[in-house]
């Protein structure tokens, strides 16, 4: 398989008929000229999300819906996803599109040009933001302003799910946070790899339908431990002695 598509699902009931229809021409479009999957993960929803994903794409073969029993969060939602896809390269978008599946070419364009990663970036000097509530911005931002200060001031986004990977940075970085950090968790961890990455600037836009899942105290501690953490190996990096050559005989 070519491509994979991962669009991570919970409580989406109402934006279902939206996201067949723009989803399925741009599928149907990078079809043209590669394989394509689209792997649903239904993260425990407590409405019908499943069984409307499953009706509205039933007739696509390449099409599976993989459902949790319970809601394990955004990083657990995407690790299954990882787990299923057979692609050589991975996308992940959100089922709300508020960054357009019609971007979904860009991305790959810019993959092409060597990077290992590509990021949707709203932060970047050619992007942009609208009609989201400020209090998300100013979590969002924050957060990657932090990663820049730590990680690398190139990148001006930390927090965006909609990306493509090539396989072999998913197969090499291990994760573990299971909320909304698992996002930002795999570009830093494949970061400090020495993986490289580029930014597609795009326009972040307020969901259509629904409300965001995302619990903001929770998702900023978490943002805050793992920043601390990361930050301390950094300091490590720098102050650790070198260690002695081996003595030969």
């Amino acid at each position: 398989m070519d491509l994979t598509i991962i669009i991570p699902c919970f409580n989406e009931s109402a934006s279902i008929p939206t996201l067949y229809d723009e989803l399925t021409p741009v599928v149907a479009a990078l079809r043209r000229d590669r394989s394509v999957e689209v792997v649903f993960v239904d993260d425990g929803s407590a409405d019908n999300t499943r069984d409307l994903l499953a009706a509205a794409f039933r007739g696509d073969s390449d099409a599976r819906v993989i459902s949790h029993d319970r809601n394990r969060g955004l990083g657990a939602a995407l690790r299954t996803g990882y787990g299923h896809a057979r692609g050589r390269v991975v996308v992940t978008a959100d089922s709300d599109a508020t960054y357009p599946f019609q971007l979904i070419p860009s991305l790959l364009d810019r993959l092409q040009s060597g990077a290992d990663i590509v990021t949707g970036s709203c932060y970047h000097p050619g992007g942009g933001i609208e009609n989201v509530p400020a209090y998300r911005i100013l979590l969002s931002r924050s957060a990657s302003t932090i990663y820049r200060l730590i990680v690398d001031r190139r990148i001006h986004t930390y927090t965006c799910m909609f990306r493509a990977y090539r396989r072999q940075v998913l197969d090499s970085v291990e994760l573990h946070a299971d909320g909304f950090l698992g996002v930002t968790e795999l570009l830093v961890r494949a970061m400090l790899l020495g993986y490289s990455v580029a930014e597609l600037p795009c326009t972040l836009r307020m969901r259509r339908y629904g409300t965001s899942k995302a619990k903001l105290v929770r998702t900023a501690r978490a943002h805050l431990a793992f920043q601390g953490q990361i930050a301390r190996a950094r300091v490590l990096q720098l102050v650790r002695p070198a260690l002695p050559a081996k003595q030969t005989r």
